[in-house]
């Protein structure tokens, strides 16, 4: 029964998935909200239940392979909360294109799902059950927009190299397995210390480990399929995959590299210091070079993920309290961004391109005030939160003894500044393209306007969310 009381946010979230499933086959097409509205509230009592366990501790369940702590109870509840916006601001995205079926909110919730079991795994095995259970539904959520050729060719680009990538990180858990004879996290850690011979095949297991890492990251020279998939996929598909995932991908490194390899430390710290410095250069100048948004904010999330991976770099529990404040703070940025974006998108028109965005302080001045608050915190530019994400890692990175890779961030922040400052222009200063009246639905609007004003007062007293971040890391 204790198993069952760790596990019971993702057993009442499989089993509401499971209803919302059933419940579709009955729907006739006129009550298709009737699915969005169930997929909501699953979400919303799985976050209620889940935010029960965070005054819980550190528990394990099912034989060690599965537990919570403060890193994975306070995890879970920003995926669930970003699911739960993220399907506010796809909605009327999704009906205008008859793409509202039962099977993309079943679809998004197993992800869910999947996500939640990535961050509570602590055996490699259920690591990679978590992994291949949110890969397999966003492969599919990519590909249910069956009129666009795009959408298919995106999601079967996302299919193999996405395969390519669980198979690469498949291939190094076998090695580490054989090395040191346990897929257990803890285990595995225990007889790596002081192991001797044995770390060696654990070291050739580590960089396909790494390897597969950075593909699900979308970490440069890994990074082929971000701008195809965020460019070709339907919008509300490209902000999932864009928000909640990194969080979940965040956890996965933590458990791999952190809890089970950390004797390895010295070998996979040289790893992704690399990968971060090439994700922030590469990130940042191409971005520069986009005239399509969706393409803009992909190479915006390579360049994120570099920052992210620095975090990790710095193998301090404050590094890590940065990275993982980091991540939330990406994850909830981008979402208000690609929630206007959405929003934009209306009666079947794609907004894709930057020009799109001209004027838009003319036409509804909550949605270019609220993607101004996104662009200036994607930039790290105070009082906004991203500012305080970015200099935390910058500085844990600083304390570890990586300058070089501080000054780089720092340098490809202020190249990056100007892409983000870009959009800003055209919103401001720019003559609309269209004077079409754009008003989204009124929880739409009252959504967005939360999230962007959250984005300053999380930058004013950014304890609110870095002390819990502090606290998993204790």
């Amino acid at each position: 029964m204790d198993n069952l009381q760790i596990a019971t946010p993702e057993i009442f979230l499989l089993t509401a998935t499971c209803v919302v499933l059933v419940v579709g086959l009955f729907l006739k097409p006129e009550q298709r909200q009737v699915n969005y509205w169930l997929a909501q509230f699953s979400l919303l009592v799985t976050l209620v239940i889940a935010s029960g366990q965070l005054d819980e501790g550190t528990q394990l369940a099912f034989q060690g392979s599965y537990g919570i702590d403060t890193m994975a109870t306070s995890l879970k509840c920003w995926i669930l909360a970003i699911a739960i916006l993220g399907f506010l601001y796809s909605r009327d995205y999704l009906s205008e294109r008859q793409i509202a079926r039962g099977e993309y909110y079943v679809l998004g919730l197993f992800g869910v799902l999947g996500m939640m079991v990535m961050v509570s795994a602590t055996n490699m095995l259920t690591i990679y059950l978590g992994l291949e259970l949110l890969a397999l539904s966003l492969y599919a959520m990519g590909a249910l927009y069956r009129d666009n050729s795009d959408a298919s060719e995106a999601a079967m680009k996302y299919f193999v190299l996405g395969a390519l990538a669980s198979g690469m990180l498949l291939y190094g858990m076998s090695m580490i397995y054989g090395a040191t004879g346990s897929l257990d996290l803890n285990v595995i850690h225990e007889v790596l210390t002081g192991a001797g011979e044995r770390s060696v095949g654990a070291r050739f297991g580590l960089v396909f480990v790494v390897v597969g890492l950075a593909f699900k990251l979308g970490a440069v020279p890994f990074h082929m399929w971000v701008p195809d998939i965020y460019d070709g996929a339907p919008t509300s598909v490209t902000l999932y995959i864009a928000t909640a995932p990194k969080i979940a991908a965040f956890a996965m490194v933590i458990r791999l590299l952190v809890d089970g390899l950390e004797n390895l430390q010295a070998d996979w710290q040289q790893m992704l210091s690399i990968l971060a410095a090439l994700s922030v250069i590469v990130g940042n100048l191409v971005a520069i070079a986009q005239t399509n948004i969706k393409r803009m904010l992909a190479y915006s999330t390579i360049s994120h993920v570099g920052f992210l991976l620095m975090g990790v770099v710095g193998a301090t529990s404050a590094s890590y309290s940065a990275a993982m404040f980091y991540a939330i703070v990406y994850a909830f940025t981008t979402l208000a961004a690609f929630g206007v974006v959405l929003a934009l998108s209306r009666d079947g028109y794609e907004a894709v391109n930057l020009t799109d965005l001209a004027g838009l302080g003319k036409r509804n001045i909550l949605l270019a005030a609220v993607m101004m608050l996104a662009m200036i915190s994607l930039a790290g530019v105070p009082p906004l939160v991203g500012f305080y994400a970015k200099l935390s890692v910058l500085r844990a990175v600083i304390d570890a003894g990586f300058l070089w890779l501080a000054i780089i961030g720092v340098a490809m922040s202020v190249v990056g500044a100007f892409y983000y400052l870009r959009v800003i222009k055209l919103m401001f200063f720019d003559e609309p393209v269209a004077m079409a009246e754009l008003q989204p639905a009124s929880d739409v609007s009252a959504g967005l306007a939360a999230n962007g004003l959250a984005l300053l007062v999380l930058g004013i007293v950014p304890g609110m969310i870095m002390g819990v971040c502090v606290a998993a890391f204790a």
